[in-house]
């Protein structure tokens, strides 16, 4: 059932984000944490959204426009970095907070609040009318790419920034969804650099198998997605996702999950 549920996720995750905002990271990212430690659950989303973006490079990369990404891209790299960094950091901090609830004790750390924190600020991009057509002028890409960096290294979720800055940029949609791939492909690889010792250091306790399942089912959901590319809309399921995100993130900060 594990991997039942994690397939489901990569592949539905990976199909939307050609469409919208969020995507891949969004989704893989609470269904990872149900079954392991948060900041792990977002270094293996990270692995499995690096592989993906990779594979849709070499679907859609030719359309991707040089100017936006070094603009946005460059940026991005450093403070993915530094996002990433800061995670470590918290998720080795002390709890904030130990309570009991119907017999059982929980715990609310600085990591699982912090991370929740910014999953429902996100969700709240896709139900937010307002929010989710936020779009700022293309001088500020350079800060975009700060923003859209440092967020995805910290908590793996940046598709809605990185869109509300990329949507005024004048690129068509292919150019647009490949310049972003090329970006998050980007941010992965910063971000990575940093996990990838915490990611070590599990060693055998990692299950491959089931990052091989994640990364196959984003595979599919990502072909899938850029065959429907012009023929699909997403935005009742955008909210359906949104408010279950709000509804996790609760959970997350609570120490219940």
């Amino acid at each position: 059932m594990t991997e039942f549920i994690i397939a489901l996720a990569a592949f539905l995750g990976s199909g939307l984000t050609l469409f919208s905002g969020f995507g891949l990271g969004t989704i893989l990212v609470p269904v990872f944490a149900l079954f392991f430690p948060i900041e792990l659950a977002i270094a293996l989303t990270a692995i499995v959204h690096f592989l993906n973006n990779i594979f849709k490079l070499a679907l859609l990369g030719k359309n991707a426009d040089k100017k936006t990404i070094i603009r946005f891209g460059i940026p991005s790299i450093i403070s993915a970095f530094i996002g990433a960094y800061l995670l470590t950091l918290i998720s080795e901090m002390e709890p904030l907070l130990k309570y009991s609830m119907l017999d059982r004790s929980f715990q609310i750390m600085p990591v699982k609040l912090t991370i929740a924190i910014l999953l429902a600020i996100f969700a709240l991009f896709d139900i937010i009318p307002r929010l989710s057509k936020l779009q700022f002028d293309t001088k500020y890409l350079p800060l975009g790419g700060l923003l859209s960096g440092f967020f995805g290294g910290l908590s793996g979720n940046q598709g809605a920034l990185r869109t509300a800055f990329l949507i005024r940029a004048n690129l068509t949609k292919e150019s647009f969804i490949a310049t972003g791939i090329v970006i998050a492909c980007l941010i992965d690889i910063s971000r990575l650099s940093v996990y990838m010792r915490q990611i070590f250091n599990l060693g055998g306790q990692l299950n491959y198998t089931l990052i091989l399942i994640a990364t196959l089912s984003a595979f599919a959901g990502a072909f899938i997605g850029n065959k429907l590319l012009k023929k699909i809309t997403v935005t009742a399921l955008q909210y359906i996702v949104a408010c279950m995100l709000l509804i996790f993130s609760l959970l997350l900060g609570l120490g219940i999950v």
